[in-house]
């Protein structure tokens, strides 16, 4: 068995050959280990840092939005907590002034349970509109089914397009009710 080699005895060529060198050769090579060494001190330790300061602001402004959007978020949910529950009753009592103000006589209510059919003829779509934006804020009803026709105008003079069909609402609290 062939015995292993020092260290010392590994780096003997190097050496040699390191003093066979000039004196101007052994500086050359200094400097360019050196600036090697400053590349990879630069690339590893310092351009990351620089690069995470530089971009820091920009970041915290961006943390900044996003919290001040969780706090109005935050301050919503705690409004829509804050705000009675209506009972299946209320709920329906509501749900029949809102249709009536809304709608008119081109809507019918019937109940199905826990659930609110509405029937349109030639209901305006901006009223619909605004009585679904209403059933959805106040109630807090979500349409389960919609089955609605587009009416076309009779006369050029009335730009109010028209739907007909029917609207299958779930009133929350009146679920269990089924």
């Amino acid at each position: 068995m062939k015995p292993q080699p020092t260290l010392k005895q590994a780096l003997a060529p190097l050496r040699q050959r390191w003093q066979a060198l000039a004196q101007r050769e052994q500086n050359m090579l200094l400097v360019a280990a050196a600036m090697v060494l400053l590349a990879l001190v630069w690339w590893i330790a310092l351009a990351p840092a620089l690069h995470s300061l530089r971009t820091a602001p920009a970041r915290h402004a961006a943390a900044e939005r996003e919290l001040q959007q969780m706090l109005q978020l935050q301050a919503q949910a705690e409004l829509l907590r804050q705000q009675p529950q209506n009972t299946g009753t209320d709920a329906k009592t509501q749900l029949q002034q809102s249709l009536s103000a809304e709608l008119g006589s081109s809507a019918q209510l019937q109940w199905l349970g826990g659930r609110a059919q509405v029937t349109l003829t030639h209901a305006p779509a901006p009223a619909l509109a605004r009585w679904l934006a209403q059933v959805r804020d106040n109630s807090h009803a979500s349409v389960a089914e919609m089955k609605l026709n587009r009416l076309a105008s009779s006369a050029k003079a009335e730009a109010i397009t028209r739907w007909s069909g029917s609207l299958l609402l779930d009133l929350p609290g009146m679920a269990e009710s089924r």
